[in-house]
């Protein structure tokens, strides 16, 4: 079964974020309506003004890119505000589009939905095996609850309501706060100010920890096929295929910048999962590939992230 979203009216929720950015660029290429609605226009943490808003706009499809999101600093001094704001957004956007007759809609999960140990790479059937990764269980139960909500819906309504589950993405757009940001854009902006003051670049924890990382380009374009062609109860993961340590990583920014830097590693700073790559195998056996070397979208990014820095 397939949808085209071709003459849809399309609803990006979250298009100012990375994600949603890069949503709003994939979708320029499909004949559709984008719809965006700000922050300043619409809280989506408040039921009401979401079910107006979808009354008023009739979309024929929604992709739910918007979340409060961070890295594990902000996930472990936040975690009550982490979990109330997604909850939020994520139910009632789905209870909306329930409500209004959406004829597609998809959640974006998240790779910490994951156990904190389990297989790897991490399948799909790995999701509620084990405990979470403490340090951003918060945001993981909210995506959890919305991922069950998105799959209730289904079963009780007969709505087309999937969940992806994206790996760790990383792109123009991304959060440059250092409190707040993800690891890619927070090891981009550390080396470059490393390099502006000759001074080691630090690097959190052991620097062992391995990750996945996919461009937000090839993320938006993987969501957009799947949006078109997925149509089941279960989660389908988002990813690249490979990992890198923290480490390699850090290294691999220090090349591309042109900055031969010692590495310190603040061992007072915590590591998170040990490991975190997610098997794509069922994505890539419907025929999608990415097509953004990890090496080129970090050039591509450290471009941007020197561009937007004071």
């Amino acid at each position: 079964m397939t949808f085209e979203l071709a003459g849809k009216r399309v609803w990006v929720a979250g298009h100012k974020g990375m994600v949603g950015q890069a949503l709003v660029r994939r979708l320029a290429a499909v004949d559709c309506q984008i719809l965006t609605v700000d922050k300043a226009s619409l809280d989506l943490r408040r039921q009401a003004e979401v079910e107006a808003w979808m009354e008023a706009n009739r979309p024929d499809a929604v992709f739910i890119a918007a979340a409060r999101v961070g890295g594990i600093q902000a996930n472990a001094a936040r975690p009550g505000e982490f979990f109330f704001d997604n909850s939020a957004i994520a139910t009632n956007i789905i209870h909306g589009a329930h409500l209004t007759g959406v004829a597609k809609l998809m959640f974006l999960g998240s790779a910490c939905v994951f156990p904190r140990i389990c297989e790897q790479p991490i399948p799909e059937t790995a999701m509620m095996t084990g405990p979470l990764e403490p340090t951003n269980e918060g945001y993981a139960m909210a995506k959890l609850g919305a991922i069950a909500m998105a799959k209730g819906y289904r079963r009780q309504y007969g709505r087309d309501f999937i969940s992806v589950v994206p790996t760790n993405l990383y792109g123009p757009g991304d959060n440059l706060d250092p409190a707040a940001s993800h690891v890619v854009p927070a090891t981009l902006r550390k080396v470059l100010e490393a390099q502006a003051a000759r001074a080691p670049v630090v690097v959190w924890g052991t620097g062992s920890p391995r990750r996945e990382f996919l461009h937000v380009d090839d993320a938006a374009d993987a969501m957009v096929f799947l949006m078109e062609r997925y149509s089941d109860d279960d989660i389908i993961n988002i990813g690249a295929g490979e990992d890198v340590s923290i480490r390699e990583l850090t290294e691999k920014v220090c090349a591309i910048a042109g900055y031969d830097s010692e590495l310190q590693f603040d061992l007072t700073k915590p590591d998170g999962m040990p490991r975190k790559q997610l098997d794509a195998g069922r994505l890539l056996a419907m025929g999608w590939r990415p097509r953004i070397a990890l090496s080129d979208g970090l050039r591509e990014t450290l471009e941007w992230v020197r561009g937007v820095l004071p």
